[in-house]
């Protein structure tokens, strides 16, 4: 497991350490020994089985989880209405299991993954909203100034702080179509 955060050189090798863990097809990705571990085991926040992305809202942290294993960690930013979307506009981030269109350039974010809300069932008990996704800053300020992943400022979508990770996310996204659990 890494943490893609800090400088464009640690970003650098967080991005070719993940490169050769899908090219490698390894199922686990363990800490570097001077790394502490997080309270909670980083396994618990992925699901069990498969690729996956597991957002978990209580941390604000979203996992890359390969077979079932944590391979990276990003912060993130959440709807700045709550959680548990209901309907179109209340600015809450959707929880729940969903599949993830292709990743796409967003003049407002860099790049935008299309989460697919509301899934068929939660359409069917009146669950209403759309053009919710994982993206990256916005373009308004440049980071440092705009604290992307300091608050949940977003209108329901899961916000990275920088361009390098949504690239990241979105580059594991083609790769490997994963779901995406958001809890």
């Amino acid at each position: 497991m890494f943490d893609v955060s800090g400088s464009s050189f640690q970003i650098e090798r967080a991005l070719a350490a993940l490169v050769l863990l899908l090219a490698a097809g390894v199922a686990r990705a363990d800490p570097p020994a001077d790394e502490a571990l997080p309270p909670s085991p980083p396994a618990a926040s992925c699901p069990e089985t498969g690729d996956a992305i597991a957002v978990i809202t209580r941390k604000r942290e979203l996992w890359l989880c390969i077979a079932g294993a944590p391979a990276a960690r990003f912060e993130v930013a959440l709807g700045q209405g709550g959680l548990d979307k209901r309907k179109k506009g209340d600015r809450r981030t959707p929880l729940g299991t969903y599949t993830l269109g292709n990743p796409r350039p967003s003049g407002r974010f860099g790049t935008f993954i299309p989460i697919v809300y509301p899934t068929r069932e939660q359409a069917s008990q009146g669950l209403t909203g759309g053009d919710v996704g994982i993206h990256g800053p916005p373009r308004k300020l440049p980071e440092p100034e705009y604290p992307t992943t300091a608050y949940d400022w977003t209108l329901g979508c899961v916000a990275t702080g920088t361009d390098a990770e949504i690239e990241v996310i979105a580059t594991f996204v083609r790769d490997r179509q994963p779901t995406l659990v958001i809890r």
